[in-house]
């Protein structure tokens, strides 16, 4: 298959000479502003932050109990342990005793009376040094009364308690259509939960300033909520706090809320102390105290004709969502959106159960439920393609969105931008998709042990946040006399590409090169009220925002240079470097400078919402997302049966960003997505023993994948399209879509288990598919095969 990854930007590049393609233009594959940086160490985070003098180091008290009560805390030895400045409980707390992202009250800074999970924080020490307040948090003597705790599905469904209110989504009568389909399938199947593992753990240092004022530097997605959450435990405004974050070390919405915890105890030392305080725990806390992706149980009931075509389908998709609500209501909300996958279902009903449990409470993953959504509605498709004995292939395409009729979704909007057919038609294709699976059934037919399969799956994935408010970017931009430009935005950069790309759509509106755009830190006291750099939405909304902020100065600058230099505003036209004024060329600083002293303002705000979009929630109806962005990826894998384990040979993909922005970065998203994927979907396992104890919570014993577990062969394409909505120049959002790509090696796996049956078995092979389970899954599908 052709790399031509490259070849979309090329031919947009076509419609300007190239002597006039300025350095940095949208839709050229430039490399990520601190690429050079991150691969010399010289890129810097929040714990290279030069030390302040005075700097307290603080470290948690963790609860090592699942569910107690609180008989009494004995913290004398903490609080004379060597080196230790001072302690923190609740009762020091001035404010609200609350870092919920919901307020809702349900998640305590420090517990009082009640912990609800292993690793709660119970209070924070800060001390000279960091190994001083990591000793001193282990001499605390609490005295708890233990309760049962609830962790698994059937403890918590018998419980029947909710962190927040359940969801569904109906559209005709599924239960009546599965009644009356020819052919019926009831099961239940378990998708399992995903530890985030950014490379840098979550960390906070904060900064006293004068009259009350704190700045805090937060590892963090969401810098306005960290800001919100801060001023409410500090009890003072929002004004008061400045939240700056220059890089994040990945974040995978892993720090879109769970970063409000180690804020707001760093920035209450500074400010109860006077002192600089910074928070960053040890891997092993990290993964204990903060939540994971959403495990869910899903019960799927599916009808459909002998052809293999859905007439109904009914799920009830339960999560575990840990203790407190956090994200688990949009995030279950989202998987709900997700079920169809790329597939009309004319008769459905999607309902969301999202379970309190003793565990840490989940929290967003990229993909957001999304994710769990089409896990579970690629198992309808690989069911029905065994009951009547089809390739999943051919089911996928027979239960496809149309276009003019079969296009409204479970939430009754309508797929306006259906291209998966189309794109699976070219993948199918070019990877030879039906040559090699028949080379592969002749293969595996002589072959005892080793077994290979193959698989490909699509993904339609809607972009915009389902929360509608958070649908909106700001951007400061400012030009200065000697034609420099200052960027400022909302959007937080962890490692996606998001600050290269903002600083494309500068360059481009100003058509400067991009060494002319400065980038700089994110922060509340630049560009106030901003959005989680979340679903998928970073570069469209503040991409849109920076375009807004650079058009008004380019119009000020326009009626300037006409007046000045007695053209009509046509006249005043923008190239590189320079402006075309009349029958003159005038170099851009050259410009701005006569501007500046023309009086002309060269700073602006910019600022977008995002358009067409409503919902109702209640109602399960409205119009939740502004596009869909498609892909489609087939994988080849070869599975061990003697031992469960495999090999990933080959995978391809061709996959939707729009006019891309920067190739070469949404390349780069699409390779790590796909990986990211097929890891959760394969290896990453995380495990609570009886008493709620996280035993997966170190490298040592929690695996992700590493270079070598990449397909050996590994063809990505960008496919040739154009937004049809007018997003920022055309182009789509890729930072989650791709991860559902990695569905692929989880069905080609199952199609190698398969094959030991002659595929007269369904292998019903729950993810992750760990080399366990994958050999637990080849013993029943012989059995259930009569195969010896």
């Amino acid at each position: 298959m052709p790399d031509t990854t490259l070849s979309q930007a090329g031919a947009q590049a076509k419609a300007q000479p190239a002597a006039d393609r300025i350095d940095g233009a949208v839709h050229d594959p430039r490399r990520h502003d601190s690429a050079h940086k991150h691969v010399s160490g010289e890129a810097v985070y929040i714990d290279d932050i030069p030390e302040p003098a005075g700097l307290l180091h603080v470290c948690l008290g963790l609860s090592d109990h699942a569910h107690a009560r609180i008989r009494s805390i004995d913290l004398a030895q903490v609080r004379a342990a060597p080196g230790v400045v001072r302690v923190f409980t609740a009762a020091d707390v001035p404010g609200e005793n609350d870092i919920g992202c919901n307020h809702l009250g349900d998640e305590p800074l420090f517990a009082t009376d009640l912990v609800q999970h292993v690793g709660q924080p119970v209070f924070a020490v800060a001390a000279e040094t960091r190994d001083q307040a990591r000793r001193a948090a282990r001499l605390a003597v609490i005295d708890y009364e233990e309760l049962a705790p609830v962790l698994d599905y059937e403890a918590a469904k018998a419980a029947g308690t909710l962190v927040t209110k359940p969801m569904t989504l109906k559209r005709g009568d599924a239960r009546a259509a599965i009644a009356a389909a020819p052919r019926r399938i009831d099961g239940r199947m378990r998708i399992g939960g995903q530890e985030h593992f950014y490379l840098e753990s979550q960390v906070a240092l904060a900064l006293p300033g004068e009259d009350g004022d704190v700045t805090v530097h937060s590892s963090t997605q969401h810098p306005s909520e960290v800001q919100h959450i801060v001023a409410s435990v500090l009890d003072v405004p929002d004004a008061a706090v400045t939240v700056e974050i220059r890089r994040m070390g990945g974040g995978f919405g892993g720090k879109e809320t769970q970063g409000n915890l180690f804020a707001a105890t760093a920035a209450l030392v500074a400010k109860a102390t006077g002192r600089a305080a910074k928070l960053r725990p040890d891997r092993d806390d990290d993964m204990v105290i903060t939540g994971k992706r959403h495990d869910f149980e899903v019960d799927y009931s599916v009808g459909f004709d002998e052809e293999g075509r859905i007439e109904g389908v009914e799920m009830l998709l339960a999560a575990r969502c840990g203790w407190s609500a956090d994200l688990s209501g949009p995030v279950t909300d989202r998987a709900l959106f997700h079920a169809d996958n790329a597939y009309y279902y004319p008769a459905v009903q999607l309902a969301s159960q999202p379970l309190k449990t003793n565990t840490q409470s989940n929290t967003a993953f990229r993909g957001f439920g999304g994710p769990q959504g089409v896990v579970a509605g690629e198992r309808l498709i690989e069911e029905i393609a065994f009951a009547v004995g089809k390739d999943p292939l051919e089911i996928r395409k027979l239960n496809f969105y149309g276009t003019d009729d079969r296009n409204v979704t479970p939430y009754h909007q309508t797929v306006e931008d259906n291209i998966a057919p189309e794109l699976v038609a070219e993948l199918e294709r070019d990877s030879d998709y039906q040559a090699r699976r028949a080379e592969i059934r002749a293969w595996n037919r002589t072959s005892r042990i080793l077994k290979r399969g193959l698989a490909l799956t699509p993904v339609k994935f809607g972009i915009s946040f389902t929360f509608s408010a958070y649908n909106q970017a700001g951007a400061l931009v400012h030009v200065y006399k000697d034609g420099s430009i200052h960027l400022n935005h909302g959007g937080t950069e962890m490692g996606q590409g998001l600050y290269v790309k903002v600083a494309q759509v500068v360059a481009e509106e100003f058509q400067v090169d991009i060494g002319r755009v400065h980038i700089t830190a994110t922060t509340t006291g630049k560009v106030p009220n901003t959005s989680a750099t979340a679903a998928s939405s970073g570069a469209d909304l503040n991409g849109m925002a920076a375009q807004a902020g650079a058009r008004t100065i380019k119009e000020r600058l326009v009626a300037f240079g006409a007046e000045r230099w007695q053209v009509t505003p046509d006249r005043v036209v923008f190239r590189r470097n320079v402006v075309q004024i009349g029958d003159q060329e005038v170099p851009f600083p050259d410009l701005v400078r006569a501007a500046y002293f023309g009086r002309v303002q060269l700073s602006a705000a910019g600022f977008y919402k995002t358009p067409k979009i409503h919902w109702d929630r209640a109602a399960g109806r409205g119009r939740p997302f502004y596009y869909f962005a498609y892909g489609a990826a087939v994988s080849e894998v070869t599975v061990d049966t003697l031992t469960g384990e495999y090999r990933l040979d080959r995978t391809d993909i061709l996959h939707d960003c729009g006019q891309s922005l920067n190739p070469a970065i949404d390349r780069g998203q699409i390779e790590g997505g796909f990986v990211q994927g097929a890891g959760w979907l394969t290896m990453e396992e995380l495990w609570w023993d009886a008493k709620g104890r996280l035993r997966t919570h170190a490298p040592s014993t929690y695996k992700i994948p590493v270079a070598s577990d990449r397909p050996k062969i590994f063809n990505v394409r960008l496919a040739d399209t154009r937004n049809h909505e007018e997003t920022i120049y055309r182009s789509k959002a890729v930072g989650e879509p791709p991860l559902m790509l990695g569905v692929s090696v989880l069905h080609a796996i199952s199609d190698a288990v398969a094959s030991v049956a002659d595929h007269k078995v369904c292998p019903r092979l729950d993810p992750p598919a760990t080399p366990e389970k994958v050999l637990d899954a080849v013993e029943r599908v012989r059995a259930a095969g009569g195969v010896g």
